[in-house]
């Protein structure tokens, strides 16, 4: 357990940055048009159409801050509310239950943003960079010596 332990940190922010990532993709292709384009039809969400382009701009700004882990709990605590809110609006109107709704993506990524809001940035990133002297950029709990 001795390795498991000591990679938490390392691990978290790995899991922060692929996480990050894929969600700045889903705004990047929303909002550019890149990666498939909006729905995977090549185009982009239309300018200020509620909710598609605000969540977009969550997404593309809010993946990247969380990927580089800047802001991060903040950052992280929006894109899992922008999820919730997909979820719960968006989705679950046409069933319960996520692989009946469509929802699998929406869910995962609240669950994961609110994981990384609770847990914080892991010590590869620029919160801990640039405040490294506040030790807030993790709340990863010590590991038991038993």
């Amino acid at each position: 357990m001795g390795i498991l332990n000591r990679s938490q940190g390392t691990v978290l922010s790995v899991f922060r940055i692929v996480v990050g990532l894929l969600f700045a993709s889903h705004g990047a292709s929303s909002l550019l048009g890149v990666l498939g384009g909006a729905m995977g039809k090549g185009g982009t969400v239309p300018f200020g159409t509620w909710p598609g382009w605000y969540a977009a701009v969550i997404q593309l700004v809010g993946g990247a801050l969380v990927m580089l882990g800047l802001g991060t709990r903040v950052s992280a605590v929006i894109c899992s509310g922008s999820m919730a809110y997909a979820y719960f609006v968006v989705h679950q109107e046409r069933a319960l239950a996520p692989i009946q709704n469509g929802g699998e993506a929406s869910a995962m990524f609240c669950w994961a943003f609110l994981l990384i809001a609770v847990f914080g940035a892991g010590h590869l990133s620029l919160d801990a960079l640039l405040f490294k002297d506040r030790g807030q950029t993790t709340a990863m709990p010590q590991a038991e010596n038993g």
